[in-house]
């Protein structure tokens, strides 16, 4: 038994007529009628009935209707699925995103709309570091993940990169600094630092080193922040300074002020990672495209 005689059978019975049910299902009534013959052997007794006006459902076709009606609903139903699971349009999206990155405008933003645009989508958020982040998705337990990358690890990963951020100065508000406007690198070099681990292809660490060091100092690291939201906290209890992504001042704790940092200041990179094999993630690339380029 194949879908098509299903199909067919639904056809002679709706229309009570052969020749009516040919038409609709495109092909000529003595194959239709030989289509039948050969479900109704199968079955092991007549599905119809002639009768001076066409055929009607036997007892035995009656039973079959509704089995078959739903046999070809769950079909028709589950190729609607897959086609839009082939679009991207449902499924499951699993994010991942650094501690720097949920305070992103662009990223909450981008999610949001996402998620209106593709409501049977499910997206899955997870939080974690740029290290784990990549070989999550290299392993095939995230699709995607906003992080801070210095290079692409593998030709399976696509990136998108977003507008480089502003890099602030985070200063216990009691430091003798605390009331300046804007501060130079080289204000900062006696300063004891709070800052996240370099960890593997993660480009922010690097960023802040290279930058003071090109400011004519090597920073004294004295603490190391599992998160930059930890930094910020430590910040607070006043073990030291941290230099962090403008996105982080939405942080606010009394006991913090953040400084802007004099050109030439340096930038953070947050980009877009996400395995080209997965159409949810590289839908979403796509539209995260598309906002960077309206000026979203």
């Amino acid at each position: 038994m194949e879908l098509r005689h299903l199909r067919y059978f639904l056809a002679v019975a709706d229309h009570q007529s052969f020749t009516r049910a040919a038409e609709q299902v495109g092909i000529g009534q003595p194959p239709l009628s030989m289509q039948i013959k050969a479900l109704e052997q199968e079955i092991g007794s007549p599905l119809f009935k002639r009768t001076s006006h066409g055929v009607e459902l036997s007892e035995v076709g009656r039973a079959f209707l509704p089995h078959a009606r739903q046999a070809v609903d769950d079909a028709q139903r589950a190729l609607r699925v897959a086609r839009q699971a082939a679009s991207g349009e449902v499924g499951v999206l699993r994010m991942g995103f650094t501690s720097s990155a949920v305070f992103h405008r662009l990223v909450s933003h981008s999610i949001q709309q996402f998620r209106q645009q593709h409501p049977g989508l499910e997206i899955s958020l997870s939080e974690g570091i740029t290290e784990q982040l990549l070989a999550d998705i290299a392993g095939a337990q995230l699709d995607a993940a906003f992080v801070r990358i210095v290079s692409i690890p593998s030709a399976e990963l696509g990136v998108v990169e977003l507008p480089a951020e502003r890099l602030k100065v985070a200063l216990p508000r009691s430091h003798r600094l605390s009331r300046r406007k804007s501060l130079r690198l080289i204000d900062l070099a006696q300063e004891k630092f709070i800052m996240v681990p370099r960890g593997k292809g993660s480009a922010l660490y690097d960023g802040i080193f290279s930058a003071c060091q090109a400011a004519g100092f090597d920073p004294q690291v004295i603490q190391l922040a599992p998160q930059l939201t930890s930094a910020i906290n430590l910040v607070a209890a006043g073990l030291g300074i941290s230099i962090v992504p403008e996105a982080i001042e939405q942080v606010q704790l009394e006991q913090v002020r953040y400084i802007d940092i004099a050109e030439p200041a340096p930038r953070a990179q947050l980009s877009l990672a996400y395995h080209r094999q997965s159409i949810a993630a590289t839908r979403f690339a796509a539209h995260l495209q598309r906002q960077l380029t309206q000026g979203h």
